[in-house]
């Protein structure tokens, strides 16, 4: 596939350098994702998984806290007493319930 650049004006070869730009960043990816397929399949055939192999530190679970308080309307709504306060709980605080009444 040969390209004339020399007969393309400037418009034409700003959109071919951007054509280029982005076929170059999906053959990248395309090109990872390959080469991850074939580690974790040559790994696989051991008997590890990749990332045993790579040392890569195991995931942590994200451990959410005990509940603290319940919604007396609803008791599967509960909060643990850390980030933002449920809708539930401003409601009940707004009409006058003392937030130790909605303790667990």
């Amino acid at each position: 596939m040969a390209i004339n650049l020399d007969k393309m004006s400037r418009t034409e070869l700003l959109q071919l350098q951007k054509d280029v730009a982005t076929a170059i960043r999906k053959a990248e990816v395309k090109a990872r994702k390959d080469a991850r397929t074939a580690a974790e399949k040559a790994a696989a055939e051991f008997g590890f998984s990749l990332d045993e192999l790579s040392g890569a530190p195991a995931k942590a679970k994200k451990t959410i806290g005990a509940a603290k308080y319940k919604n007396p309307k609803n008791p599967d709504e509960t909060w643990t007493g850390r980030g933002r306060k449920p809708r539930w709980l401003n409601d009940a605080i707004a009409e006058g319930v003392d937030i130790s009444d909605l303790e667990i």
